[in-house]
C-alpha cells in the first residue's frame, strides 16, 4: 500500500531538522533553550529573547520563517531563549519560587553560551527581551557583537507607571494588561485579526501564573543607566552599549517614546533607529520582510555581508572566502536630510539624520562602512 505524503508534515519535519531543545542550568535557575545549527569558528550566533506574554515561537517564528531571513540563518547558528516558565507546556512554579529579576535573567545567558559552546552573539530582543540583551551587552560587552532591539525601554518603571498599572489591574485582567503593552488602542480596534490571535495565545498557551511572575519582574526593572558619549569622552568613560545597535519600532507602537529615549542615550556612530511605517507593536510579525531586509544590511555593516561585482551575496569575511547567494533584495536608497529634532541629547540641540528606505539602488559597502551618525530610518 502506497503511503500518502502529508505536505504539512513534511514542512514541519524539514523545519525541525537540526533543531535541538535544551534545559540549561544557570546560577539563577533553568532556562529552556532551542538551538538550530552548530556554532562554527569565530562566527557569532544569533540569539533571540522574546517579550512578556510571548515565547520564542510566537515572537519570532514569523520573522525566522521568512525567506530572506532564512538565507542568513542558514549560515548562522540560532539560539532561541524562553524566559523561565514561558515556553509551551511549561509547568507552574512552586508557590515559594522566586522569579529572577531582569538583571538575573541577563546573568543566566553567559552560562547558556558556555554550555552551548557559543563565543559571541548577535542578539535580537523584543520588549523585555531587548532589555535583557541590553543588560547582557552592558555587563559582558565581549560576548555581544551586535544588537537588534525591538520596542526596547531603557527606563525603570516610574511611580506613575506603577500606580497606573495597579489601578488597571483592579479593572483589567492580566491578558488585557499584556495586550496593552503590545498594541495601541487603534491597533486593538483596527487590526482585530492579529490582535485576537495574540490574545488567545497569551490567554491559552502561556501559563498565567508564570506569566504574572515574568511581568512583575519586567515591571520591577531598574534603569539601564546608559548615556551617550559626548565630545572628549570615550566609551570606556561612560556606561553605554559598545556594540553596533539597531533600534526598531513600529510608528504606531506603544513603545515609540521609549525607543526614541533609548536612541538618544546611545553612541550615534554605532546606532540606527528604524521606525517602520504602518506597523504597530509587533514589527517582526507585521512587517517581517522589512525587518529581514534591515537585518541583512545590519549584518552587512558588521562585516558579515557585502556586495561583490554588482551581484548580491553574503560574504562571511570573518571566516575567509566562504560566500553564499541570497534571495533578491529590495534595493535601498538612503536619502539623508538634516532637521532640528525635539529628541534632544546631552549635546544640546543638534540636527538628526533622517533616512528613507525606498525601492531604488543598492547602498554601497562604503556607505555601510561609514555610518557616521545615528539615523532615524522610516520604511
Amino acid at each position: 500500500m502506497t503511503a500518502v505524503l502529508d505536505l504539512n508534515q513534511i514542512a514541519i519535519a524539514c523545519s525541525t531538522i537540526g533543531v535541538v531543545e535544551h534545559d540549561i542550568e544557570t546560577p539563577h535557575g533553568v532556562l529552556h533553550v532551542t538551538m538550530r545549527g552548530t556554532p562554527k569558528g569565530n562566527r557569532p550566533v544569533i540569539l533571540t529573547y522574546h517579550d512578556i506574554g510571548l515565547n520564542h515561537k510566537s515572537c519570532f517564528n514569523t520573522l525566522f520563517n521568512f525567506e530572506d531571513m532564512q538565507e542568513i540563518t542558514s549560515h548562522f547558528a540560532v539560539v532561541h531563549v524562553d524566559a523561565p516558565g514561558q515556553q509551551e507546556g511549561a509547568p507552574p512554579f512552586p508557590t515559594s519560587y522566586q522569579y529572577p529579576t531582569m538583571d538575573e535573567l541577563s546573568e543566566m545567558l553567559p552560562s547558556v553560551m558556555t554550555q552551548l559552546n557559543v563565543n559571541s552573539v548577535i542578539g535580537i530582543g523584543v520588549g523585555a527581551g531587548a532589555y535583557i540583551l541590553s543588560r547582557l551587552a552592558l555587563n559582558e560587552p565581549a560576548l555581544v557583537e551586535g544588537l537588534v532591539l525591538i520596542n526596547v525601554d531603557p527606563c525603570a518603571k516610574g511611580w506613575m507607571d506603577w500606580a497606573a498599572s495597579k489601578m488597571s489591574g483592579w479593572t483589567s485582567n492580566l491578558v488585557d494588561i499584556v495586550m496593552a503593552h503590545h498594541f495601541s488602542d487603534d491597533e486593538l480596534s483596527d487590526n482585530q485579526e492579529i490582535t485576537q490571535t495574540y490574545r488567545l495565545h497569551i490567554a491559552q498557551d502561556i501559563n498565567q501564573d508564570n506569566l504574572a511572575l515574568f511581568c512583575n519582574s519586567y515591571n520591577s526593572r531598574r534603569d539601564l543607566e546608559i548615556e551617550r558619549p559626548i565630545t572628549g569622552l570615550t566609551e570606556d568613560t561612560v556606561n553605554t552599549l559598545k556594540c553596533t545597535s539597531l533600534l526598531v519600532v513600529g510608528d504606531t507602537s506603544p513603545a515609540v517614546d521609549a525607543v526614541v529615549e533609548c536612541n538618544s542615550r546611545l553612541n550615534p556612530t554605532k546606532t540606527t533607529l528604524l521606525k517602520m511605517q504602518d506597523c504597530g507593536g509587533l514589527p517582526q510579525v507585521i512587517q517581517p520582510g522589512k525587518l529581514a531586509e534591515a537585518f541583512k544590511y545590519f549584518v552587512q555593516g558588521m562585516g558579515y555581508m557585502t556586495f561583490n561585482n554588482g551581484f548580491p551575496h553574503v560574504l562571511l569575511s570573518h571566516l575567509g572566502s566562504e560566500s553564499v547567494p541570497t534571495a533578491s533584495m529590495t534595493r535601498l536608497v538612503r536619502s539623508r536630510t538634516h532637521s532640528a529634532s525635539s529628541m534632544g541629547s546631552v549635546e544640546g540641540t543638534r540636527s538628526r539624520t533622517h533616512t528613507q528606505l525606498e525601492g531604488a539602488t543598492a547602498a554601497s559597502p562604503a556607505v555601510e562602512q561609514a555610518r557616521p551618525q545615528t539615523m532615524e530610518v522610516s520604511c
